[in-house]
């Protein structure tokens, strides 16, 4: 289905109006994309409306507004006045999915607004508060983030342990205490992120949960071949060419994972 030729009038007309959402997304990527001054005004009149669904409807647009973003200011502006009386879990939640996207300069009031979701009973909206705060390297981001490794709900917990472990850069006992706590997690994803994000710090400790993970490894241990490569210690060149040899007949795993990694070892150490 192509798109080019809708105008502006009948995209929003359709993903007002259609009862199914299949195409909500394209219609969204569509708007987006269009540079338009009525674009980008009735998108900000959408997120006035009294009804939830408009409302997200142009939360969204706004989100990624632009090729390049435009506005972003002024759309920070607007999502921050939302959340300061809005009460729909399902609209609170799109705000900070789409403030996860335009959130490289918050302030640390912003900031502060935002982690105080982080203890919302709504499972989307603490999912999106750790979308909203990826990559933010300030300790009040850390410190929810800690939190949120503990979540209840699993996918809360790895995105997380992702933002913890892989999209920051500091170091310190906070992180790495909270990443440990992470390692015997019964989600496989929560519990690789976890011993990735200490690879990534050189934590020597995870040396030996490297070595028993690599032995069990199968089709997905990719990101524990990336922690290898991260920790990046010479000893694993060796355990790398057994685990190759044992493939062959195994075939546990896809063999130019572990061919890859063994060649970026030995390139790198």
């Amino acid at each position: 289905m192509s798109l080019i030729n809708y105008s502006n009038e009948k995209l929003f007309d359709r993903i007002l109006n259609n009862k199914s959402n299949k195409y909500y997304w394209k219609y969204i990527s569509e708007l987006r994309k269009r540079k338009s001054k009525d674009v980008f005004e009735k998108s900000i009149e959408l997120t006035k409306s009294e009804i939830s669904k408009e409302k997200i409807i142009g939360i969204n647009v706004l989100a990624q507004f632009g090729y390049p973003r435009l506005h972003q200011k002024e759309i920070l502006k607007i999502y921050f006045s939302l959340l300061k009386t809005e009460n729909d879990k399902n609209v609170i939640s799109s705000i900070l999915y789409a403030i996860g996207h335009n959130n490289d300069k918050l302030t640390e009031k912003q900031i502060d607004i935002i982690c105080s979701f982080k203890n919302h009973k709504s499972v989307n909206v603490r999912h999106g508060l750790v979308s909203a705060i990826l990559a933010i390297d300030k300790i009040k981001t850390i410190n929810t983030l800690a939190q949120l490794t503990k979540d209840k709900d699993s996918d809360i917990r790895d995105w997380a342990t992702f933002g913890l472990g892989t999209q920051i850069e500091t170091d310190n006992k906070i992180i790495r205490e909270t990443l440990w706590e992470r390692i015997n997690d019964n989600d496989e994803n929560t519990r690789f992120e976890a011993i990735f994000g200490l690879a990534k710090r050189k934590d020597e400790n995870i040396k030996d949960v490297l070595k028993n993970e690599l032995l069990k490894i199968d089709e997905f241990g990719s990101l524990i071949l990336e922690a290898i490569e991260e920790f990046n210690d010479k000893e694993f060149i060796n355990l790398i060419e057994e685990q190759i040899k044992k493939n062959k007949t195994l075939k546990k795993v896809n063999e130019d994972w572990l061919l890859e990694s063994l060649k970026k070892l030995k390139q790198s150490v």
